[in-house]
């Protein structure tokens, strides 16, 4: 049974989820990526080596967990990662001390060339070429798994891992960005799995102060510290036999990081005060919307935790990276709202406006859209265009709004306003360096590749003479 004293705790009644047998037995095939990976050199020395890579998300660094392992002092633990979607190949470097570079140009990330790319990862380089697929993957033709929508391949990739995880009891790393249902992917993983009956509690690492995440986790006695005037039963005790699901982990102080991986490794904890060992069978699912490989790089996450934590990694696509799931999510949205009948305000033109948002805020901001949508249509007096309410930056500042949308978390405000900003400040830029992006580089001291990047994102290509 859950316990009602856990404060930041939310237990959580899962009934069975439904039509398991008919998810199982739908699926098409897909074509596995390949890539031809030729290195000529390596920890500065000359090398012809080559190998045939496959699937969509390939990893390279200096640990042995990475896809490619590059054993040069100057290759960062968790480098870099490449990652295959509908349009091609992306390259992102996961917080590297030494930088990753294409053709010679340092990138955050970018989209490699289709007929391939030099890298340079510290003091080797590798060539990349992309090949033909001769083998094919599995996977569901279905469009929702519980409350997650999208008939992308992405998606579909998504629901056939997640189905797969929830007939096990391995522990469960989601990543993704605010708002893209990392809370519905662990719920969902519970409700179909041997442990849907049990208690399944929510914690939130960003949302408790440090002094008090220990008492949080693991309880206290009467006594403890001060304040302490009872006992208390953590999360892990409440969850036993069921779940805990540890929301925004990368928000874990680093000095609670050891005790949280002892508790996990020993399957025993010990409250605040007290020298008892407590057993506990709890199963963890942890998410977090930060990349941990750039926190272990930059020493705020430990390594060790981390591997314990991602027996599973499951990565949730960024609603701009499935822009083809947009007319199912709004008929989702609408049917939510009990407001299916006003699909016709979004028409292909509309739509098309969408698809050059970039949805910071994800299906949660698309929510709001939808919503908002709804409501200035039904108020305007006389007919009128959805266009209107549709939340791109060119649609003015939040601030000249009136303040931000309290109904957005605060980290989907910020987003927000910061995307403002980078707007008025590159189409400023711009002007001052009379469209010369090689000028305004360097007067901004920002990277060349980046920059252009950042100025496809703000539709500010235009601006650019050069």
């Amino acid at each position: 049974m859950a316990h009602d004293d856990l404060e930041t705790g939310r237990p959580t009644a899962l009934p069975p989820g439904p039509g398991l047998s008919t998810v199982r037995q739908l699926s098409s095939a897909v074509a596995v990526p390949r890539l031809e990976l030729a290195v000529e050199r390596h920890a500065g020395q000359a090398a012809s080596q080559s190998r045939i890579l496959e699937g969509d998300l390939l990893r390279f660094g200096s640990h042995a967990s990475n896809d490619v392992v590059l054993n040069d002092p100057l290759v960062s633990r968790f480098h870099c990662q490449l990652l295959r979607t509908d349009t091609g190949w992306t390259i992102a470097d996961t917080g590297s001390l030494n930088g990753t570079f294409v053709q010679g140009v340092r990138v955050r990330d970018a989209d490699l060339p289709a007929n391939g790319a030099r890298l340079s990862l510290g003091d080797s380089v590798l060539s990349l070429r992309e090949l033909g697929p001769t083998g094919v993957t599995e996977i569901p033709t279905w469009s929702s798994f519980g409350e997650l929508y999208g008939e992308s391949v992405v998606m579909r990739r998504l629901f056939g891992l997640l189905n797969r995880v929830s007939q096990s009891d391995a522990t469960v790393l989601i990543e993704g960005e605010s708002g893209t249902g990392k809370e519905l992917a662990a719920t969902e993983i519970v409700r179909r799995g041997a442990r849907a009956d049990r208690p399944f509690l929510i914690i939130d690492c960003g949302a408790i102060s440090p002094n008090l995440i220990e008492s949080e986790l693991f309880g206290h006695v009467r006594g403890a510290f001060t304040g302490a005037d009872r006992a208390r039963v953590g999360a892990f005790e409440g969850a036993d036999s069921g779940t805990l699901f540890l929301d925004e982990i990368g928000e874990m102080p680093i000095d609670m990081q050891p005790k949280l991986l002892r508790a996990l490794e020993a399957r025993e904890i010990r409250r605040m005060g007290e020298n008892v060992a407590r057993r506990v069978d709890v199963r963890l699912i942890a998410a977090t919307n930060r990349r941990l490989e750039v926190e272990v790089n930059q020493g705020r996450f430990r390594e060790d935790l981390y591997f314990r934590l991602s027996v599973v990694t499951v990565r949730l696509p960024p609603l701009r990276k499935r822009l083809d799931d947009l007319e199912l999510l709004i008929r989702v949205l609408l049917r939510s709202m009990n407001s299916e009948e006003r699909e016709h305000l979004f028409t292909p033109e509309v739509l098309g406006h969408m698809a050059e948002h970039d949805w910071p805020g994800n299906v949660r901001e698309l929510r709001n859209y939808v919503e908002r949508s709804l409501v200035l249509e039904a108020a305007a007096p006389a007919p009128r265009n959805v266009l209107s309410s549709i939340p791109p930056h060119s649609r003015g500042s939040v601030l000249a709004r009136g303040g931000p949308d309290l109904d957005q978390s605060f980290k989907v405000a910020k987003e927000q306003v910061i995307a403002e900003f980078e707007q008025r400040y590159l189409s400023a830029l711009l002007q001052q360096a009379g469209g010369n992006i090689s000028r305004a580089a360097r007067m901004a001291k920002m990277d060349r590749m980046y920059l252009y990047r950042l100025l496809q994102r703000y539709e500010l290509r235009s601006s650019i003479k050069d």
